[in-house]
């Protein structure tokens, strides 16, 4: 296997962006899906991005560690959050950590894994005994992913697009493969569901809420009508605790 360029991952491709403004829209909806199931104490998070559902996180969790690939995230991220949020250069499967985590988040992270059973198993064993896993992952089956398959853009709900492999997508999750896979790492799955009913790409969503095609009252309507058919959402999530 050859070695990964976590820094090249993350930027964007000369002909298509990797994070859209719907994105961050998602990730506040995800924390509001969350929070009622948080776990008060020690939190993780595994991977970071440019920071946009770390700054959530630092907002609400007073004990934030965070753990990433890419130094270039790293020195992103630390710039939008408080001084005493703790960040570690390392992969998920060279970390050691010292603590026992209460709340541990693995949000779009987890279909970037060359082996993401190995790491849901050891995030088992890094969760105190009250402890709980949130997971969430981008959805094979969202509506305007299945559209794009018949429309011939994708050859198949869970295929693994030439731009999505550039930025080291592995595999794409649907909610039923990815309860086998922390099923398969030893976690016992509380709670599952998606977030935010997706018709529409993420490109056109933007274009939608900039030219107000679509209002913030739309999105709040796909919200709760994802909650209704989660298959169907741009995002398809799991709770764990310790297996």
């Amino acid at each position: 296997m050859s070695v990964r360029d976590y820094n090249q991952e993350h930027r964007d491709t000369a002909d298509k962006k990797y994070f859209y403004d719907f994105d961050a829209i998602l990730r506040r909806y995800m924390m509001q899906t969350f929070e009622p199931f948080l776990v008060p104490g020690k939190s993780l998070e595994l991977g970071c991005y440019k920071g946009d559902f770390t700054e959530i996180l630092a907002e609400r969790l007073p004990d934030l560690t965070v753990v990433e690939a890419s130094d270039e995230l790293i020195e992103h991220t630390r710039q939008r959050v408080r001084k005493d949020v703790t960040f570690v250069h390392s992969t998920f499967e060279t970390l050691e950590p010292a603590d026992r985590y209460d709340s541990v988040f693995l949000v779009h992270t987890l279909e970037h894994l060359d082996n993401p059973i190995e790491v849901l198993s050891a995030i088992n064993g890094w969760l105190s005994e009250r402890g709980r896993l949130f997971l969430a992952v981008p959805n094979a089956n969202a509506a305007s992913r299945q559209i794009a398959v018949k429309m011939g853009l994708i050859s198949h709900n869970a295929a693994v697009t030439e731009s999505e492999a550039v930025h080291g997508h592995r595999c794409t999750y649907a909610l039923d493969t990815l309860e086998r896979d922390a099923k398969a790492a030893g976690l016992r799955v509380v709670q599952r569901g998606g977030v935010i009913f997706k018709p529409l790409a993420n490109f056109q969503f933007d274009k939608a809420l900039a030219d107000g095609t679509i209002s913030d009252a739309y999105v709040e309507g796909c919200y709760q009508l994802g909650m209704v058919y989660p298959d169907l959402c741009a995002s398809v999530y799991l709770i764990c605790e310790k297996g």
